[in-house]
């Protein structure tokens, strides 16, 4: 695993990221399923496509 995925969860986690936010992208990022659709929020979806995409840095309008 690269440091990248670390790096990005702790500076997530350090900004105070809303937390369905830093799942969806950890989700995204190492190319896992989508919870269930009823689970779903804007913010986890967000990060998932940004984790999909390798976006590090896309997490700004998520910080609490």
């Amino acid at each position: 695993m690269s440091n990248v995925y670390y790096e990005t969860i702790d500076s997530m986690e350090k900004k105070n990221v809303n937390r369905e936010y830093v799942t969806g992208w950890a989700t995204g990022f190492l190319r896992g399923p989508k919870v269930e659709e009823q689970r779903i929020t804007d913010a986890y979806d967000a990060g998932y496509q940004d984790g999909m995409d390798q976006k590090t840095d896309g997490f700004s309008g998520w910080v609490n």
